[in-house]
């Protein structure tokens, strides 16, 4: 800083830009003009933005001050008579102005049969008025505290506007009364609880439908395909791995599908009796893999075989399985539709109904046992238990309302064969000796539903 201070400049040489300091010193020693005062600047020159500028910069010219655009409409909605042309800024201040000094303004409001005069409306605050310009009406300006009405003159009016709307929604309630149809429960209106995929759960189940159509088992296989199997030993094999479900604790699904994974592959390849037991457990295997968090291992089921079986053999047909299946190891079942029917069913319920689940429950896994249950849809075999039980334990009811068959979108009388095929499996008319499933919903943590018996199914109902 020293050495900068005691630089000496030489006439008529001047650096590109000067500090303070500098251009004390050389005022000094007059190597430079002094500067003009501010009062006796040019008028013409215009007036720098800032008066502390150096003074090497009283040579450059300072930039004007552009003119701001007033802003004009900037709305995206223009009505047809209000706005035909954007608005002048002079127009709208002068405008503005004009309302500030008048105290008092005559209002008059056209409508389409009756006008009314509204005298004497104060004008508090210039953005509390709206004013739009008509073409073929009068001026309306409105106060937006007051909505332009004086209290004394808009009480008839208010009275009689209020009065027609009254008579509108009377007419529209009876209209709606008498177009009404049965009473439907909406139950999908949860949009709280993500698991209920209330936005498009009706989309999922159009999908099942289509989807319970494509992959479906022949039902004709046992006469077709298999020759050493019959439907007997195909029962026997599900009772016994309803068994093995209980035993390793698996879930429904796991169960439904296993059931599924056996009739598929029996309606498309030969098996041997001596390998139907090996098909089962690898379905089993299959399924749980698929349903399951922790699925049993593969020694798991060779030993509940008693090791009849090895892990080569049981490896083996899990690839046949797959391969025959192309992988396409969901479909739906049973048990997918019925979770959604006995939703529907307890719509009107204050708390749900377990009594009426574990009877469902039990009822669809009687199904599982009987091969000629295959010739229903997973749909209609899950619409007949939810009729049956809810039949079974309340008689003085129909079974079927507008909700579920708007939901199952099957009608009573669609169901009227299945249900009669069910209710004699539930009654054992047979006399089937598999009770796997009877046993299991014998005890008291499915509160005994497998004891339960329906009377006899009346005509009438369907």
């Amino acid at each position: 800083m020293k050495k900068e201070n005691s630089v000496v400049l030489k006439p008529a040489e001047f650096p590109g830009r000067m500090i303070r300091a500098q251009v004390a010193s050389s005022r000094v020693s007059r190597q430079l003009v002094p500067l003009k005062e501010p009062s006796r600047r040019n008028q013409n020159q215009p007036l720098c933005a800032n008066p502390k500028r150096a003074v090497s910069d009283t040579g450059s010219t300072c930039l004007q001050h552009k003119k701001r655009v007033v802003l004009q409409d900037v709305t995206n909605v223009r009505c047809q008579n209000s706005y035909k042309s954007s608005f002048d800024s002079t127009i709208i201040q002068a405008k503005k102005r004009k309302v500030v000094k008048s105290s008092r303004i005559n209002v008059a409001k056209v409508a389409p049969s009756v006008a009314v005069e509204i005298p004497q409306l104060q004008s508090k605050s210039e953005d509390a008025i709206c004013s739009t310009n008509l073409d073929n009406n009068s001026l309306l300006k409105m106060n937006s505290n007051k909505c332009g009405k004086d209290d004394s003159t808009s009480g008839t009016s208010a009275q009689h506007i209020d009065s027609k709307k009254k008579a509108k929604k009377g007419n529209f309630y009876e209209l709606l009364i008498a177009s009404k149809g049965p009473v439907i429960t909406d139950i999908d209106d949860n949009f709280e609880d993500p698991q209920l995929c209330s936005l498009y759960v009706t989309d999922i189940y159009n999908n099942l439908r289509v989807a319970e159509l494509a992959r479906r088992p022949h039902p004709n296989s046992m006469e077709t395909v298999q020759q050493d199997i019959t439907q007997g030993m195909r029962g026997i094999l599900v009772d016994w791995l309803v068994e093995v479900s209980e035993e390793y604790k698996l879930g429904q699904d796991t169960l439904y599908l296993t059931a599924y994974l056996i009739d598929w592959f029996l309606s498309k390849s030969y098996v041997e009796r001596q390998r139907l037991q090996l098909l089962g457990i690898t379905c089993m295997l299959i399924a749980s893999k698929y349903e399951e968090i922790n699925a049993p291992h593969i020694e798991d089921f060779c030993f509940i075989t008693d090791n009849t079986y090895t892990k080569t053999e049981v490896l083996r047909m899990e690839s046949q399985v797959l391969k025959l299946s192309e992988y396409k190891l969901f479909t739906p079942t049973t048990i997918t539709f019925l979770r959604r029917f006995l939703h529907a069913a307890q719509a009107s319920y204050k708390s749900p109904s377990l009594e009426l689940e574990y009877l469902a429950s039990y009822l669809a896994e009687l199904t599982l046992m009987d091969y000629d249950f295959l010739n229903f849809l997973p749909s209609i075999i899950a619409a007949s238990v939810v009729f049956l039980a809810k039949w079974t334990l309340d008689q003085s009811n129909h079974p079927w309302n507008p909700t579920l068959e708007h939901y199952a979108y099957y009608k009573a009388s669609d169901l009227k064969t299945t249900v009669f095929a069910l209710q004699d499996l539930q009654l054992n008319t047979n006399g089937c000796p598999l009770n796997a499933v009877r046993s299991k919903y014998r005890q008291e943590k499915f509160k005994c539903v497998a004891d339960l018996s329906s009377p006899k199914l009346i005509e009438s109902l369907f």
